[in-house]
């Protein structure tokens, strides 16, 4: 599971409601805010191939996993 936050005064603060157990692991992303995310640049290009290569791999399952892929993997609420 990933979740977001901002640097405040120096210590990261989480999105609201999230709450970790005492004493977890983490590890620390910073995203770059700068780094180009546009449709057409070559990052995004090759991750959109590599995905492509995982289309229609999975030929049953159940109507809603679109929707509830985070109950089916994470055991969050359905929506």
């Amino acid at each position: 599971m990933t979740y977001r936050g901002r640097v405040r005064n120096g210590v990261i603060v989480l999105e609201s409601g999230v709450r970790l157990r005492e004493g977890a692991d983490v590890r620390v992303e910073p995203l770059d805010s700068n780094k180009d995310v546009s449709p057409d640049s070559q990052e995004t290009q090759h991750l959109r191939e590599g995905l492509l290569s995982f289309s229609g791999v999975v030929k049953e399952g159940p109507s809603d996993l679109a929707r509830n892929h985070d109950n089916y993997l994470h055991g969050t609420p359905r929506a």
